[in-house]
C-alpha cells in the first residue's frame, strides 16, 4: 500500500523537530490532519505543510524527501512501519526506536541511534558523533536492535552501549565503544584512538588492527571463537561486507579489557581464513 511521501519545499532556516511525523503517529489520520500538525522549530510551531509538500495518505510507509540535515528526532519512539528519508538526517535519528525500519540514503548528524531499542536503522553513507551512544545525562546508550552505517562514523561510537549490533563499514573516530557495557560493535575500517575507554563488558570487532590499543588491554594471542559463526548468521542478509563472514570457524586475535574496569570487555581483531 502506497504510504504518505513529504517533500521538503526548501531547507528550512532552524532546526525542525520531526518527532510527531513517524508511521505509528498518523495512524488513523487523513492527510489534511498530517498536514495540520504542528513541528516544533526553535521557540516557533510550524504546520506540517508550511514544511513540506504532502502526495498520498498516511500509511505502514512514510518516504521524506530532500535534504533533512536541520531535520531532527526522525523516527524518534516509533514501533512499527518504515521511514526512508531520500537525503540526509538531522541529529537524534531514531532516537529510542522501539521497531520498524528506517533507511536514510544520505548521512545522518550525532546521536543516531541513541537508546533505541529495537528495529533495524540503517545510514547509507556517513554518520556524526555519539552513534548509537547515550544521551547527555542518561547512563545507557543503544539498547537493542540493529543499526548499519555504510560509511563511517564520528568519535564516542557505542558510548555506553547496553545491548543491540552497531555495524561500521568504514573508518570510526576516537574512543569508539568507551564505557561500553554489552552488546556487539563490528567496524570494517580504521579504529581511532582509545578503543574501548573504561569498557565493562561487550564485544569490539574488528576487521583491521588499529594503531595501537590501550595498555589495559591483555593480549590474549589468536582464538577460534565461536561466537563468531553465530553472527555470521544473524548477519546474513544485512548490507555491507560484514554479510559475507564465513560460517566457518574464525580466528580472531582476542584482548580483555579494560583491565581498569573490571576487563571483561573484548576486542576481537578478525584474521584471514
Amino acid at each position: 500500500m502506497p504510504g504518505l511521501r513529504l517533500t521538503l519545499q526548501a531547507v528550512p532556516p532552524e532546526r525542525v523537530d520531526l518527532s510527531p511525523l513517524t508511521p505509528d503517529r498518523i495512524a488513523g489520520r487523513s492527510r489534511a490532519e498530517v498536514a495540520a500538525l504542528p513541528l516544533a522549530s526553535g521557540n516557533r510551531s510550524l504546520r506540517v505543510d508550511a514544511v513540506f509538500k504532502l502526495a498520498g495518505d498516511p500509511g505502514p510507509e512514510l518516504v521524506i524527501e530532500g535534504d533533512g540535515s536541520r531535520l531532527d528526532r526522525i523516527g524518534e519512539a516509533m514501533t512499527q512501519g518504515s521511514i526512508r528519508l531520500r537525503g540526509n538526517a538531522g541529529a537524534w535519528l531514531g532516537v529510542g526506536m522501539c521497531g520498524g525500519t528506517i533507511e536514510v540514503e544520505g548521512s545522518a548528524g550525532a546521536y543516531a541511534g541513541s537508546g533505541m531499542q529495537g528495529g533495524l536503522l540503517h545510514v547509507h553513507q556517513h554518520a556524526g558523533d555519539f552513534l548509537a551512544a547515550a544521551a547527555p545525562g542518561d547512563h545507557q546508550g543503544m539498547r537493542g536492535g540493529v543499526l548499519v552505517v555504510s560509511g563511517n562514523a564520528g568519535a564516542r561510537a557505542g558510548d555506553r552501549m547496553r545491548r543491540g549490533t552497531l555495524i561500521i563499514d568504514g573508518d570510526v573516530g576516537d574512543c569508539c565503544a568507551s564505557r561500553m557495557v554489552a552488546g556487539t560493535i563490528a567496524v570494517g575500517g580504521a579504529v581511532g584512538r582509545n578503543a574501548g575507554l573504561a569498557m565493562r563488558r561487550g564485544t569490539l570487532l574488528l576487521r583491521r588492527p588499529p594503531a595501537a590499543l590501550l595498555p589495559t588491554f591483555n593480549d590474549c594471542g589468536v582464538q577460534v571463537v565461536p561466537i563468531l559463526r553465530l553472527l555470521a548468521r544473524a548477519w546474513r542478509g544485512l548490507p555491507g561486507p560484514f554479510a559475507s563472514l564465513s560460517a566457518g570457524d574464525l580466528r580472531a586475535r582476542r584482548s580483555m579489557g579494560d583491565l581498569a574496569n573490571g576487563g571483561r570487555g573484548e576486542i576481537l581483531i578478525l584474521l584471514p581464513d
